[in-house]
């Protein structure tokens, strides 16, 4: 194939590939963040503890994520046809994309958000703050930097699903490269596309590292004098209260 016929189906298959792994890494995050918080919250030890909830969602996170991908294609094809009113193209692709990338992106929430100093939690508790201030002014802005490595490790990770999407005709650059480079013996488009998935995750990559440290040492700069001013904030409150004693 020439150059000026490989052009065009680079095109719509790049801009594809965009399409899928762009909305389902979004319905991911959404749905995630609130699934790995919720996670950490209703632990053992968290602020809305229950052991019962914990378990079950804990155990339907395992369970789709230890289901290979092709598989959870096929598993999903009539929830999709329900949903999307097909089985085939890239609306199609997105939802096992992002059934699959949900629970991916909430374990890494889930470790993230436990690496939290739990004395910031204990000294907005002291100062009154209700769960949703804890998780929005705490839990959430101290765990940023892990929060954006796990959302570029999810995002890569859905681009390798969304090329195994293509085998189902899911379409995209994994698709364009079974029916080129695999079925019609088209070596050279095969490679290209090889490349172009090598440059785009590692471009992803280096702007994922970027933005967490830059979110990392600005917390690092920041970050003492509010822990210190919770901090400062709590004692008083807790002086009151012996003083009512």
């Amino acid at each position: 194939m020439t150059w000026s016929e490989i052009r065009p189906l680079l095109s719509e298959a790049g801009y594809e590939t965009l399409w899928m792994v762009a909305w389902s890494t979004l319905i991911s995050v959404a749905a995630g963040l609130p699934l790995g918080i919720l996670l950490v919250l209703t632990d053992r030890g968290g602020l809305l503890r229950n052991v019962l909830a914990n378990k079950v969602i804990g155990q339907v996170v395992n369970v789709l994520r230890s289901m290979p991908f092709i598989i959870l294609m096929v598993a999903l094809m009539s929830f999709t046809r329900w949903v999307t009113g097909t089985t085939i193209g890239t609306d199609a692709a997105i939802v096992p994309l992002a059934i699959g990338g949900i629970p991916f992106f909430a374990r890494l929430v889930e470790t993230a958000v436990r690496e939290v100093d739990h004395g910031l939690v204990e000294a907005v508790q002291a100062m009154g703050g209700s769960t949703w201030t804890i998780v929005r002014k705490v839990l959430v802005p101290e765990s940023a930097p892990s929060l954006i490595a796990s959302t570029t490790t999810t995002l890569i990770a859905l681009i390798g699903y969304s090329a195994m999407a293509g085998t189902v005709g899911g379409g995209g650059l994994g698709d364009l490269a079974i029916r080129y480079g695999y079925q019609r013996f088209e070596t050279e488009l095969m490679w290209i596309i090889v490349a172009i998935l090598a440059v785009v995750i590692s471009l992803i990559q280096l702007a994922g590292d970027y933005a967490a440290r830059s979110l990392h040492r600005r917390g690092a700069r920041s970050g003492p004098e509010p822990r210190l001013r919770l901090l400062k904030a709590a004692q008083p409150a807790t002086a009151d209260v012996d003083k009512a004693a």
